[in-house]
C-alpha cells in the first residue's frame, strides 16, 4: 500500500514538472471582463458625466488604475483650461475662494 502512494506521488509531481514546463498547453488567453467607465472623450469632462460615473469594483473597493486615469484626465483638463484663461486667472481669489462658509462643497 505505501509502494501504490509513492507511485501515486511521484506521478503527480511528474505532472506537475510537465506542466510547469509548458508541455501541458498553454492557458486560455485572459481577457479584460469589467465594465467600461463611460466618459466622453470628443469633449471635455463635465460634472454630469462625473455624477453619473461608475467604476466596476474590485476585491477590496474600486480598481486604482481606473481612479487614477480619471484624476489625470480632470487634472490635465483643469490644467488646459487654466491655461487658456490665462497665467493670472485664479490668482486673485484666496486660498478659500470657491468654498462655501461651511466649507462643504465649492461655490461653481
Amino acid at each position: 500500500m505505501t509502494w501504490l502512494f509513492a507511485i501515486l506521488v511521484v506521478l503527480a509531481m511528474g505532472g506537475v514538472a510537465l506542466v510547469a514546463s509548458g508541455r501541458g498547453g498553454s492557458m486560455a488567453p485572459a481577457y479584460d471582463d469589467r465594465p467600461d467607465v463611460v466618459l466622453p472623450t470628443d469633449r471635455p469632462i463635465g460634472a454630469e458625466d462625473l455624477r453619473t460615473v461608475r467604476f466596476p469594483l474590485a476585491v477590496r473597493g474600486y480598481r486604482m488604475s481606473d481612479v487614477d486615469a480619471l484624476l489625470t484626465r480632470l487634472a490635465t483638463e483643469l490644467e488646459d483650461a487654466r491655461s487658456e484663461e490665462g497665467p493670472d486667472a485664479g490668482r486673485d481669489a484666496g486660498p478659500g475662494a470657491g468654498v462655501d462658509s461651511s466649507g462643504d462643497a465649492p461655490n461653481v
